[in-house]
């Protein structure tokens, strides 16, 4: 069984040299793709096991990856390199995603035609074997993890909401951040 952390050949090899180092920082590799253009990008998403990565560790991992990338050299011309955290609206790449995100929105799209169609939108329901099951309108159908090509959460108020709580959970000291002046904040005395 695959995953779709990496889907060209380029990205597979890249997915090699920096999944290791990735794992070895604490952090788990979500998705890398190399895109061209007139100068490529190389996007890599990571995240902590039990999620919530930071700045701080996107700023880790990019130095990390950036000094074993100098010395494997493994992509010709110059590039950018970006490290984010999959985000809200995260891509689904390997099974697992799937039951740890059940319960909610996800748009999958297969590379062959099932039942008439490539893309299916629904709320997961978890995974059975190697099967990802969704229910949409029909009924809950299962798909092979390995006939999917592209998966990712669907932005909702359920989902913004969860992610909140989730951050207020991990003990986010809102008191470290700068005060948002409005009209109602008093300003110094600037005379």
């Amino acid at each position: 069984m695959s995953d779709l952390i990496a889907k060209a050949a380029i990205d597979k090899r890249l997915a090699e040299i920096v999944r290791p180092l990735i794992e070895g920082l604490g952090f788990e590799l979500v998705r890398i793709r190399l895109m061209a253009g007139k100068k490529a990008t190389l996007q890599i998403m990571a995240d902590r096991p039990d999620g919530g990565i930071e700045v701080d560790d996107c700023a880790e991992i990019s130095s990390a990856v950036s000094a074993v990338l100098d010395v494997e050299d493994p992509i010709e011309g110059e590039y950018t390199l970006e490290v984010s955290s999959p985000g809200i609206d995260r891509p689904l790449t390997r099974l697992k995603d799937f039951d740890a995100w059940e319960g909610y929105d996800a748009k999958l799209e297969t590379s062959e035609l099932i039942d008439g169609r490539k893309r299916f939108r629904g709320i997961l329901r978890g995974t059975e074997g190697d099967e990802v099951l969704i229910e949409i309108p029909e009924g809950v159908i299962g798909l092979k993890f390995d006939w999917l090509v592209e998966a990712k959460l669907i932005l909702t108020d359920e989902l913004i909401a969860e992610m909140l709580k989730a951050r207020k959970m991990q003990g986010l000291d809102e008191a470290a951040f700068d005060e948002i002046e409005t009209d109602e904040t008093p300003q110094e005395d600037k005379s």
